[in-house]
């Protein structure tokens, strides 16, 4: 969170970078903010941008004692959407339906102050929301039988910790345990942590199937299937991260892109994509890189990817580049900053 009056010393991964003379990418590559002793992030720990204060950054780079930062709350304190989302008492992904109310629209805060920006949320406002509630104020909470009993994002450490105990455990001993639903809530996180455990194996000893993986885990056989199946997506996401990162790093630092820890997605059962806003005056909000298509453009900056039709988007707005699925990062930015260049259709 940003603390009560600390804002105008709020720092982005790209400040912090400028600040020590680093380009962006050099910076993640090399990861000077996760040595021993550098301040830790103000943002969420789940949050995907992070902030730092100025004052604690520039004070430690000058080998400085690191000031520290007030620890009582405040009212004007601005939180993330997953500070917001634990005062609230509710998960992030419920917050995000929350956050459209007009009582927290009029006070939302960008950070930084652009249209890429993170959206904040004073402290007092969000209590002020949670206090208007009904039921939800001072006594209030989830009523016994109304959904999953714990914070969405806490729904898969939990069942790891269970798979961990019992590599067999099934559906309805984690619904039970967790008081979660048993589908869809316990049935997709299990097949999620179980088919993440199999890429790691994968990766460690490649010379295994999916299926001896999951047997060489102890898992029953008729979770096979499914876990092998998000296995073998996590595995391509593990392997495209690092290029569509180092892509979204090459368009920050030209200045058409906003700075961001990309996050892919996985279209329908098997398909995946991503997407990374552009900045303010670019021809389009968006760019989406899709593994079927490659890249293009995107006509909206909220909701980029779309709705998965199996077929490559076209119309207006949309434009394709690169002569290939994954084209080298200065073939994309000439593209993208060329209006006479890409194509109304994918050529891969």
């Amino acid at each position: 969170m940003i603390r009560a009056g600390r804002l105008k010393y709020v720092q982005t991964m790209a400040d912090l970078a400028a600040q020590l003379g680093m380009p962006l990418g050099t910076f993640r590559n090399k990861k000077p903010h996760t040595q021993e002793g550098h301040p830790a992030p103000i943002s969420s720990p789940s949050s995907r941008a992070l902030l730092w204060d100025s004052e604690q950054t520039k004070a430690f780079h000058a080998g400085k004692p690191v000031p520290a930062l007030p620890e009582v709350d405040d009212d004007e304190d601005l939180l993330d959407r997953h500070a917001a989302a634990a005062e609230l008492g509710v998960s992030p992904a419920s917050w995000n339906k929350y956050k459209s109310d007009p009582m927290l629209t009029q006070h939302v805060v960008l950070v930084p102050a652009s249209d890429g920006g993170n959206e904040h949320w004073p402290r007092r406002v969000v209590r002020e929301f949670k206090a208007s509630r009904p039921g939800r104020g001072a006594g209030g909470g989830r009523r016994p039988g109304s959904g999953d009993m714990i914070p969405r994002d806490e729904i898969l450490p939990r069942i790891a910790e269970l798979l961990d105990a019992n590599s067999a455990i099934t559906l309805t001993e984690v619904a039970d345990t967790l008081g979660i639903a048993k589908f869809p809530t316990a049935q997709a996180g299990l097949a999620q942590v179980r088919g993440r455990r199999i890429a790691d194996l994968l990766e460690a000893e490649p010379e295994l199937t999916p299926s001896e993986a999951a047997e060489r885990l102890g898992y029953p056989p008729v979770t096979h299937r499914g876990a092998a199946t998000i296995a073998e997506a996590e595995l391509r996401t593990r392997r495209a991260r690092p290029y569509l990162q180092q892509a979204a790093d090459a368009l920050a630092e030209a200045g058409v892109a906003e700075p961001v820890q990309v996050e892919m997605r996985q279209l329908g059962d098997e398909h995946l994509a991503a997407a990374m806003p552009l900045t303010a005056g670019q021809t389009s909000p968006a760019l989406v890189w899709d593994e079927r298509y490659g890249w293009r453009t995107a006509t909206s900056r909220r909701h980029p990817i779309g709705k998965n039709t199996g077929t490559a988007p076209e119309g207006e707005g949309i434009r394709y580049f690169g002569s290939s699925i994954r084209p080298e990062s200065a073939e994309l930015l000439d593209e993208l900053t060329d209006r006479r260049k890409g194509s109304k259709r994918p050529k891969a």
